[in-house]
């Protein structure tokens, strides 16, 4: 239950996300906006982490993790917002919007095959709905 409250809020946060990023990238290109954001969340987000006592697990990574983490940060936060930002900026918010929510198919297939998850008929159902969605809102 939990993790749904988590990706509830999460959905809530990232709808609300774009139509500030639209607005905000009126008159700025979308590597100096996404830079803005990126040092805005850092200033928020290291005061917290080291006042939790959670920046020790730094010095206790395994490399692997580390690895991985800046992997991600590197495709989804770095790469991903910026390719997003250019979709704001050039395009509708509620029209590209839910086309970037069709990442979960690529996650449900690099998922099978790196993490070894299972493709269950609930997710290619998920998925075939989602590839309907985009199609629906594109017309």
């Amino acid at each position: 239950m939990k993790a749904y409250v988590f990706a509830l809020l999460t959905a809530l946060f990232w709808g609300l996300g774009p139509v500030f990023g639209k607005i905000g990238l009126y008159k700025v290109e979308p590597l100096t906006g996404l830079t803005a954001r990126t040092v805005a969340v850092a200033l928020v987000l290291l005061p917290y982490a080291v006042a939790s006592g959670k920046m020790s697990g730094l010095a206790q990574m395994e490399t692997q993790s580390l690895v991985f983490l800046i992997a991600e940060g590197i495709f989804a936060s770095l790469l991903g917002h910026l390719a997003y930002y250019y979709a704001l900026k050039y395009g509708e918010a509620a029209s590209l919007v839910p086309v970037t929510a069709a990442y979960p198919l690529v996650t449900v297939a690099v998922a099978g095959l790196l993490l070894g998850e299972q493709l269950t008929w609930t997710k290619v159902v998920g998925a075939l709905l989602i590839v309907a969605g985009i199609l629906v809102i594109k017309q």
